[in-house]
């Protein structure tokens, strides 16, 4: 989703190998109205930041033994995990002697997500990744540590063992 145009001699290039060059474009590259004739509204394109949901891809940062897990089910009914919610997720790449296995259905808590969320003070958080750190039943981690920034909204969701394993909470 997120695109971004590098400079007007990429645009001429990928002008050219789709064959879309006439002398009248190929002159007027330097002119932003001709860059929105093309169908370029901006520069940079926004990418759509949402729930974690459904069939999403989220790196673990804990050293469980698991690399990535795919979204099978946020619990609490709603339309998708935020920060600080449970999920059900299955482990699509696993490091070889780990806890868990490839294939293996786990349940995690949302510890960064790409969506942002208000805070008290009217500030706002969000991440540059979606990541998770693996659970047992009981809401205890698998893991012995977790890697990189962690929010402090864990607190209000219980989940003080993982912010006592935290290198840095954000």
């Amino acid at each position: 989703m997120a695109a971004c145009i590098g400079s007007k001699w990429s645009m001429a290039v990928s002008r050219s190998l789709l064959g879309n060059l006439s002398s009248n474009n190929l002159g007027s590259l330097g002119k932003p109205q001709d860059l929105t004739s093309l169908g370029y509204n901006g520069l940079f394109f926004q990418q759509l930041r949402t729930f974690i949901q459904m069939r999403t891809k989220l790196k673990v940062v804990d050293n469980s033994g698991a690399k990535w897990v795919r979204c099978i089910q946020a619990l609490k009914g709603r339309k998708g995990a935020r920060l600080g919610d449970t999920i059900i997720a299955s482990v699509q790449e696993a490091q070889p002697r780990g806890k868990v296995k490839k294939g293996e259905v786990v349940y995690g808590v949302v510890v960064r997500a790409a969506m942002q969320r208000g805070r008290c003070d009217g500030s706002e958080v969000k991440f540059d990744d979606n990541a998770v750190v693996l659970v047992n039943k009981q809401g205890e981690p698998i893991g012995t540590r977790v890697f990189g920034p962690v929010p402090h909204e864990l607190r209000k969701k219980k989940h003080l063992k993982i912010l006592t394993l935290a290198e840095h909470i954000a």
